[in-house]
């Protein structure tokens, strides 16, 4: 008997759990496991104003500019598309299914006005995050 696809789409609830989806070689996890962003709301807090609306939190910022450096990923609308469809992408993120990735604009304006004078950038970028692909390029030793 031939069997036939459900749509999928008469659940209500799903039990899904990112964590499950994500290989345990994955690059984007040895990162993670290196990566320590705890200090840096500190650093940032002086390129925020304290009154206004709350804008992209600074993590997500950094580790979507991450995910674009790692993959190559240039363009700001499609590393929005790309944090919004990828599992790992999301998970690094550390985004749920329900959360939203911010708007390509938005983030756009806070990397290119907010940070510019920041330092932050080049010394993620240029020191810390090729010594962290580096060494997940490297065979671990058993």
């Amino acid at each position: 008997m031939m069997g036939q696809l459900s749509s999928g789409h008469e659940r209500l609830f799903y039990s899904f759990n990112l964590e499950d989806h994500i290989p345990a070689n994955h690059l984007l996890r040895g990162i993670d496991r290196c990566l320590d962003l705890s200090d840096l709301r500190h650093y940032l807090a002086d390129f925020y104003s304290p009154i206004g609306r709350p804008t992209i939190d600074p993590e997500l910022m950094i580790r979507m500019l991450i995910v674009g450096h790692c993959y190559g990923i240039r363009s700001e609308q499609r590393l929005c598309e790309e944090a919004h469809l990828n599992l790992a992408y999301r998970w690094f993120c550390r985004l749920s299914l329900e959360d939203e990735v911010p708007n390509h604009s938005t983030f756009s304006k806070n990397r290119h006005g907010r940070f510019r004078d920041s330092d932050l950038f080049r010394w993620l970028f240029n020191e810390v995050l090729p010594e962290l692909v580096y060494s997940q390029d490297r065979p671990q030793r058993p």
